[in-house]
């Protein structure tokens, strides 16, 4: 099998991160990756055809392919940013909108490298956290809009790192870091490398703490959750000459968020998660506690509409108004939807390496797959998509990830079989029938 040009063209932009062996078989592996039913390296070069048998010497051994992973020399944030330059002709706007969250691939085995247990959100419950064995990874991700489907947002991986608890590190001899910590550093190598460029990285609570937004690059802003009882203050005021002991580092105690929606709001109505919601909105500028040199938008809101409960958010662009506050982080769901995707229909926690290497390059591999998958639909695959004959799903007027993978699929398969040149009586009959077999089959 072999990917249709236009996305082997894609993916040859990337080509710089490896030595020329090494992409080749990379590029074996993604053919596998997007045909394979099942992605762990075996099945990939089966689905590829690159399965060295007696007799046969175009191909190479399997175990190459496994070295991909496991010992090959090329860097995971090399490739990362060098996707993000494949990105960046679709963004548009001053600063770069990120999304970052993690997530956890289940694994099995005690001897997978980084394994432990983690809190598994789709088990759990409001009254009962629930964990489960596995892989945690905290995921960076570039928040566009694509024009093949408006009013929609794409979360596009390309930064990742592996979370290993404490317990595991202390076990492996390992140095223990947060998923802040860790998402602080991936900021950091995104908004080192590109330091003329404005980053604005939205994110759930459990990033939006001091850990992070004390550490924040100088070029980049961040959109979090924010508790109802946080304390809020005005900035400290002006120092009076001849005035001795320590400065004042925080002003006056302003109201909670909570507070804030007892005193007077107002109402506001906005298109966000696919719906129309409308709320009770309050805002105002005000500084944390535990980071009083910054100022933040701070803005509770009080739903109306949706069944949602009350809830405070915060932004670092405290010049913002509170619905572009609220708008920023309605964007962050894009993510969920990308972690779904990538777990559902390119199997992320499928990939069966224990070494070290193999661990932090495999599963990351689907992600960055689903990017370029992406993209190579907005570039050229939207114009193949043809919407499927439903009479009973005719709302359906968007492409999802399954049909961008699908298109994928059949046009590589329809590449290949138009090269074959089939000729005479019937020769049409034989195409539009193998072509209906690979549509159902993909």
């Amino acid at each position: 099998m072999e990917l249709v040009p236009s996305f082997v063209e894609l993916v040859q932009q990337v080509a710089p991160v490896f030595t020329a062996p090494t992409f080749n078989s990379f590029l074996t592996v993604l053919t596998g990756w997007a045909f394979a039913r099942r992605r762990v390296v075996t099945r990939m070069i089966e689905a590829a055809d690159a399965v060295k048998t007696p007799g046969r010497d175009d191909v190479k051994h399997h175990s190459a392919f496994h070295r991909v992973f496991s010992a090959a020399r090329w860097s995971l944030d090399g490739l990362g940013l060098a996707v993000f330059k494949l990105i960046e002709p679709w963004l548009d706007g001053d600063a770069v909108l990120l999304s970052l969250d993690d997530t956890l691939a289940r694994k099995r085995g005690l001897k997978v490298f980084g394994v432990g247990m983690h809190h598994d959100p789709l088990l759990s419950t409001r009254k009962t956290a629930l964990m489960n064995w596995g892989h945690s990874w905290v995921v960076l991700c570039v928040i566009v809009a694509l024009p093949f489907r408006p009013n929609h947002y794409f979360s596009l991986p390309i930064l990742f790192r592996l979370y290993v608890n404490k317990k595991t590190a202390t076990k492996k001899r390992l140095r223990y870091r947060t998923r802040p910590e860790l998402a602080v550093e991936m900021l950091g190598v995104l908004c080192k490398h590109y330091e003329n460029r404005r980053f604005h990285a939205v994110a759930d609570s459990a990033y939006g703490g001091q850990s992070v937004l004390a550490n924040l690059p100088a070029n980049c802003d961040l959109t979090s959750r924010l508790g109802l009882e946080a304390r809020l203050y005005e900035p400290p005021p002006v120092r009076k000459p001849g005035t001795t002991g320590r400065p004042r580092k925080r002003g006056r105690r302003l109201p909670t968020p909570r507070q804030m929606l007892e005193q007077r709001t107002r109402r506001l109505t906005l298109n966000i998660y696919g719906r129309r919601d409308r709320s009770r909105v309050a805002d105002q500028v005000a500084r944390m506690h535990a980071v009083p040199q910054r100022p933040l938008r701070v803005v509770a809101v009080e739903p109306l509409s949706g069944g949602r409960k009350t809830q405070a958010f915060y932004s670092t662009c405290h010049e913002a108004t509170a619905s572009q506050v609220l708008n920023w982080y309605a964007m962050r769901w894009s993510i969920e939807q990308t972690f779904h995707d990538a777990k559902g229909h390119l199997g992320f926690e499928q990939p069966q390496g224990w070494s070290r290497k193999a661990v932090e390059r495999t599963a990351p591999t689907a992600m960055l797959l689903y990017s370029l998958i992406v993209l190579w639909f907005a570039t050229e695959g939207h114009r193949h998509y043809r919407t499927p004959n439903r009479p009973w799903y005719r709302k359906k007027s968007c492409a999802s990830f399954a049909d961008m993978l699908n298109t994928l699929r059949c046009e590589s398969v329809r590449e290949q079989v138009l090269s074959l040149g089939l000729q005479g009586q019937g020769s049409k009959n034989v195409l539009k029938t193998l072509f209906i077999a690979v549509q159902q089959a993909a």
